[in-house]
């Protein structure tokens, strides 16, 4: 029993509430900064941390978790998610050598529908293309072969 109680206290210290880490919408948050803004869906914050810092930061924090991708744009790294959470996505932008800002998105419906749209209107323009191609080339093809004709 006492083993057992020994394990439950040391998992609630483990906790982001009793260790005291910052998150947003269930995202890690790196400790300091300055908030620059702060909304339901946004929170952006300024760190005077070099850029490979934040980096390890969030591979740290977000290692071992499912269906996280990180992004490398050159300058910037964009960590998106693909699961059920509240929040979207996490950019890391370099502004210099010792200064760098985190934006941490919530999840929202017009990013999936505007997705989904996108996605709609591509297949059929697909369709369309390979329309167009099959009846150019059944033209070609119909003109170029004559018909055989039966003695």
């Amino acid at each position: 029993m006492k083993t057992f109680l020994r394990l439950i206290v040391f998992a609630a210290f483990m906790t982001s509430s009793f260790a005291l880490a910052e998150d947003f919408l269930g995202a890690p948050v790196m400790p300091g900064g300055t908030v620059v803004t702060q909304t339901d869906a946004r929170l952006e914050k300024t760190y005077n941390v070099p850029y490979d810092e934040a980096i390890k930061f969030y591979e740290e924090a977000l290692k071992g978790e499912k269906d996280i991708k990180f992004l490398d744009r050159g300058g910037e790294i964009h960590i998106e998610e693909y699961q059920a959470r509240p929040w979207h996505s996490i950019t890391i932008t370099k502004v210099n050598e010792d200064k760098t800002d985190i934006v941490l998105l919530k999840d929202n419906w017009t990013w999936i529908l505007g997705t989904l749209t996108l996605r709609f209107f591509g297949v059929f323009a697909v369709l369309f293309v390979l329309y167009v191609v099959l009846t150019i080339t059944g033209a070609i093809i119909s003109r170029a072969i004559k018909p055989q004709t039966q003695s």
